[in-house]
């Protein structure tokens, strides 16, 4: 008799597996702070325990929601702005080899710029409003893009183009059929890198000019030695590059179904 095939763990289980183990971990991370922090004696403003955060949380929670607001738009609208445009200067370079050898290196040098840098020239451009912070946000995300999309793009199964071209298929039908498709996952890998990225860049211009937003305030607590409310800014900081990235992986998983 053939062997018995064992049961497949249901989604359920998967589930739980995915979710489970990360938040065990995250709990005895936690847990691991209190123990060092009242063993080793460290001062409150040094680094406090994680009782004094959740405090923090709870009784300045409006002005972490004040100043987390303006960082989330900031850092969504550099997120979709960098991969609309990098996804567009892909598209371009894929279609004309003299477009790609001529600005490609341009986009490598641009991102060979430190963007403490830029920001300042940024902000004395655009002023102190929403603008340099989106921009700043749009150039950490653009290239991680690019690249990926330029290199998915290019991946496209090589039977597959020469049947659209033996189908005398158009450039617009290849890359709706063929090119598009096989660059999806690609797009996606990148898209996870820059979600998370986007948010760094909205707090490095947060910090070179503004009055508002997470990473103003991570400045301001800092100089007053509110360690407390500075490491509680830092969680609600990592909390939306979190949720950023969890989006950008359900898209992925709605969209990218036969990676499934």
């Amino acid at each position: 008799m053939p062997a018995a095939v064992p049961a497949r763990p249901g989604s359920g289980v998967v589930l739980l597996r995915r979710l489970g183990l990360p938040l065990v971990v995250a709990v005895a991370l936690i847990v691991l702070w209190d123990v060092v922090v009242r063993v080793f004696a460290i001062p409150a403003f040094v680094i406090p325990t994680p009782l004094s955060v959740w405090q923090a949380i709870v009784k300045d929670h409006a002005m972490l929601l004040d100043n987390a607001v303006p960082t989330i738009v900031e850092s969504l609208g550099g997120f979709l702005l960098g991969n609309v445009v990098a996804i567009g200067a892909a598209i371009a370079f894929v279609h004309s080899r003299t477009l790609e050898r001529a600005l490609y290196p341009v986009a490598v040098a641009v991102r060979t710029l430190p963007i403490v840098a830029i920001a300042p020239i940024l902000v004395l451009m655009l002023g102190n409003g929403y603008a340099p912070k989106i921009a700043i946000a749009a150039l950490i995300t653009f290239f991680p893009t690019l690249v990926n999309m330029v290199e998915g793009l290019e991946a496209a199964d090589a039977q597959a183009m020469e049947l659209m071209h033996v189908l005398s298929a158009s450039r617009t039908e290849t890359f709706r059929y063929v090119r598009w498709p096989s660059s999806l996952p690609y797009l996606f890998s990148a898209m996870r890198i820059a979600s998370t990225s986007s948010v760094l860049g909205a707090l490095v211009a947060e910090w070179i000019g503004t009055n508002k937003g997470l990473g103003y305030l991570i400045v301001l607590t800092t100089y007053d030695f509110r360690t407390a409310l500075l490491y509680a800014a830092m969680a609600v900081t990592s909390a939306v590059a979190l949720a950023f990235f969890f989006l950008v992986s359900v898209l992925e998983w709605l969209l990218v179904r036969w990676e499934r």
